[in-house]
């Protein structure tokens, strides 16, 4: 049975420029960094203590490795407790963001990395 979602893959071209996205710009904390000679993976979440993380990985050396693998962007929906002041401190940041929606289950807008990956966050109460 499974009982949670463990790391969300995350192709990228720079991994060490979407890195500094995703701690610099989101806030998120390194988790680990790991190089074992042939592959790099960076493990990101929004807190150390988070039971769902991101591994950046490098989407070319993937491509390689495993040809068969979908390296399109996931559609991830992150919460927020402060969507307001979210949206202003990603705005302030210079990270690009969507017009804020409400949809039946709250405020929602979107956002985009370095790479044009776009994700989405949500007003969680």
């Amino acid at each position: 049975m499974i009982d949670k979602v463990g790391q969300i893959m995350l192709y990228v071209n720079d991994q060490d420029e979407c890195r500094k996205f995703w701690t610099e710009k989101v806030g998120f904390n390194v988790v680990s960094d790991e190089d074992n000679g042939h592959l790099r993976w960076i493990e990101l979440a929004p807190t150390r203590e988070a039971q769902t993380s991101i591994i950046l990985h490098n989407k070319e050396l993937i491509a390689k490795m495993q040809p068969e693998l979908t390296l399109h962007t996931p559609s991830l929906m992150f919460f927020s407790d402060d969507l307001e002041a979210l949206y202003k401190e990603f705005l302030n940041k210079n990270i690009k963001v969507g017009d804020m929606v409400t949809m039946p289950t709250g405020k929602v807008f979107n956002f985009a990395d370095n790479e044009d990956n776009y994700f989405a966050v949500m007003e969680r109460n």
